[in-house]
């Protein structure tokens, strides 16, 4: 029977794992019911020796609620990053890292073959020529060796960019890195830096700091690399509304935007479906098996599209539309004291985006809006409860819903009957 390792081969599962049970805090081992017990045993050993002093456990009827419990302006370092670093390897993996470095040592270039027979008589191994040409092309790849042409054959040698070397003649770029080691996406990178010259971020605190993200990281830059490239993808795509997670819809997209929610930090990827001859946002936490594929020849036309569209997208839906798509008017009549609340008149130009607001009398402005999707807007105009006068164009279903939402609130908070609501 194999043994529990810390180390992981899949972080795909490893991602699901952290998010829906330690991140997100709603599941507890009952809940689990697409693997084995064992298997969420060992994914929940994992993130406790990656994650212990931040996490929080909760008994409830249901079981052991397991959750991370961190306060982002206090902590110097995302605790997600362990988990990048935790990557399993074999023998011959760290073997040949070592061995691959010292031959290169001297800063002379070799071959391949050249390569194999240094280390046979250094180290007394014999390495098969295809398993080490795997590793210079991984280390060339990314970026540890330098590869060159000696006539038809290929020529590794260490590469002399070495960070502490930067750091020492650019004394401001240390600063830089523990920023970005923190903030905005690939922190990663920045914190990897930061190991590798044994610094720590002393400096920067960021108080919303949406660290789920980097969970992320390593699918979104292959996104941004097919977009770079005009490619299509292939993904699939998890509905948050499934238990078992296990029913993923397989799509094929052209990548197009990110798209962050500027309301809960949440981040999409605005794509576009040549099945379906349709733009559509997918939250990246659901998406999953991002794979590249061949360019798209229509790619600047269909971001062109794309582009002009945007323009009538108030969040991130497009509705269930085509390429140029069709959009429903909406308009909300909202009631301002001007002389006592100019701040919520500021918030309304502040936050309309692609609306227009007009003043139609004194203290009444109304909002016009021409998108895809009045959903969206209704779940921001709702912000204004107590203000908002009238409600015109948008569908039946969305007025409807708005007015019944007012009627519950009523119900739960405005009925006299109820003593115990101050």
């Amino acid at each position: 029977m194999a043994g529990f390792s810390e180390l992981i081969k899949n972080f795909e599962k490893t991602r699901d794992y952290m998010r829906d049970f330690f991140i997100y805090g709603y599941k507890v081992r009952g809940d689990f019911n697409y693997r084995s017990v064992r298997t969420y045993d060992d994914e929940k050993r994992r993130a406790e020796s990656w994650l212990g002093e931040c996490l929080r456990y909760d008994d409830s009827v249901r079981g052991r609620q397991i959750s991370i419990s961190v306060d982002s302006g206090h902590i110097a370092e995302n605790p997600l990053y362990r988990a990048y670093y935790s990557k399993s390897f074999t023998d011959n993996d760290i073997r040949l890292h070592f061995f691959i470095l010292d031959v290169l040592a001297d800063n002379a270039p070799l071959t391949l073959k050249e390569t194999v027979q240094s280390i046979d008589e250094r180290f007394g191994v014999i390495f098969e020529e295809q398993t080490v040409r795997n590793k210079l092309k991984e280390y060339a790849a990314e970026g540890i060796l330098i590869c060159q042409k000696r006539g038809r054959a290929d020529c590794f040698s260490l590469s002399p960019d070495i960070c502490t070397e930067y750091f020492s003649e650019i004394p401001a770029l240390t600063d830089a890195v523990k920023f970005f080691s923190e903030c905005g996406p690939f922190g990663i990178i920045g914190n990897s830096i930061l190991k590798a010259a044994d610094i720590k971020n002393d400096i920067f605190l960021i108080k919303h700091n949406y660290i789920v993200h980097t969970l992320e990281d390593m699918m979104l830059a292959e996104l941004i690399t097919a977009a770079d490239e005009k490619r299509l993808v292939s993904f699939e795509s998890y509905s948050a509304k499934r238990s078992d997670n296990t029913a993923g819809r397989a799509f094929d997209a052209v990548p197009l935007c990110i798209f962050c929610s500027v309301q809960t930090g949440r981040r999409y990827l605005a794509a576009y479906i040549p099945e379906y001859r349709r733009f559509h946002s997918f939250r990246l936490d659901r998406i999953k098996n991002v794979k590249p594929k061949e360019a798209f020849p229509e790619y600047d036309s269909i971001y062109e599209k794309f582009l002009a569209n945007t323009k009538r997208c108030f969040g991130v839906s497009f509705g269930s539309r085509h390429e140029w798509g069709y959009t429903e008017p909406l308009k909300i009549t909202f009631y301002i004291d001007e002389k006592n609340e100019e701040y919520v008149l500021n918030r309304l130009l502040r936050e309309k985006r692609c609306g227009t607001l007009e003043k139609a009398a004194e203290n009444t402005y109304i909002l016009t809006l021409d998108v895809f999707d009045p959903n969206e807007a209704m779940h921001w105009a709702k912000s204004f409860i107590g203000r908002i006068l009238r409600i015109e164009g948008g569908s039946d279903e969305i007025r409807r819903r708005f007015y019944n939402d007012i009627k519950r609130m009523y119900n739960i908070y405005g009925d006299d009957k109820i003593d115990d609501i101050q």
